[in-house]
């Protein structure tokens, strides 16, 4: 089994560490193969392992994120302040304590979270089979919310009551109709994602889009998305950041050697170091090294 755990900026979206990992190592597989004797202990005691991680594969994402933050002062010179990963993070429990008690900061991939909108409504409609059919919890209803959510989050960065006051108007805006526009709560002037107060600060009679929510539909799928706008979870989000970076780095390295292949942990490391090269400083990288090697 193998796999990488890498530390990026998302500042800068250039990788600062990165831990390669394999249980495998060939020659502890071939001694496991020899009848047992003073020669092959011999040899099992001189041999070098290769193999630099033991446990399953829902462990490997933690281990790395701890050698990476126990690493970080002594040889980056740095300590991590801020940990941005998936809310079911495992590594994130693991170093928050790294330098001192709740050192580390958990924030949440922006994107992340405004999939979970989708996540959670697709989960309440199955659940409530009241909530299917024509008029009710669309599918298209469910992603032009997201996509709203999504809108209010990049529009309010660093700003924690506009935040969490645009999140929850995307829920009206998105429920209104013509007998009943909510739009109350939406940001108004020319350049609010809403189209109906753009509309009224144009001097023009707005113009509803779409049927909204009844409500009854409204008020049932309301606890459930309210859950996603509480100032707890807004301020995870403030940062106004996403994990697109580490996404594209995944698809470097695997690109190099897909996870069908499996190779030993020397050769990961050699491809898996060749892709954080490239992707910090292209070819340019490549370069430099090789400067290095004349």
């Amino acid at each position: 089994m193998n796999g990488c755990v890498a530390a990026l900026s998302v500042d800068t979206g250039k990788v600062v560490d990165i831990e390669i990992m394999s249980s495998y190592c060939p020659t502890c597989r071939k001694i496991s193969k020899m009848p047992r004797s003073i020669e092959s202990e011999t040899f099992a005691a001189d041999h070098v392992c290769h193999s630099n991680f033991q446990g399953s594969a829902l462990k490997m994402e933690a281990v790395g994120a701890t050698r990476i933050f126990q690493r970080s002062i002594v040889k980056r010179g740095l300590k991590y302040a801020h940990y941005y990963g998936d809310g079911d993070s495992k590594g994130f429990i693991n170093v928050k304590d790294t330098y001192v008690k709740d050192s580390v900061a958990k924030y949440e991939c922006i994107g992340h979270v405004q999939k979970r909108v989708g996540a959670r409504l697709r989960k309440l409609k199955s659940k409530n089979k009241n909530l299917s059919g024509k008029g009710k919890l669309i599918d298209s209803f469910i992603d032009r919310l997201q996509n709203y959510y999504g809108i209010a989050v990049r529009s309010n960065v660093g700003n924690l009551s506009g935040l969490q006051q645009n999140v929850i108007a995307a829920l009206f805006h998105c429920s209104s109709s013509v007998e009943k526009p909510m739009h109350g709560q939406c940001p108004i002037g020319k350049d609010s994602w809403c189209y109906y107060q753009r509309a009224l600060s144009c001097g023009k009679k707005p113009n509803e889009k779409y049927k909204g929510l009844s409500n009854e539909v409204l008020n049932t799928i309301k606890p459930t998305y309210l859950e996603l706008c509480t100032k707890e979870l807004l301020t995870k989000c403030l940062h106004g950041k996403t994990q697109n970076s580490n996404e594209c780095l995944n698809g470097v390295i695997w690109q190099r050697v897909p996870k069908e292949v499996f190779v030993c942990l020397k050769t990961l490391k050699s491809i898996a170091l060749d892709a954080v090269i490239q992707f910090n400083d292209g070819y340019k990288g490549c370069v430099e090294i090789f400067k290095n090697l004349i």
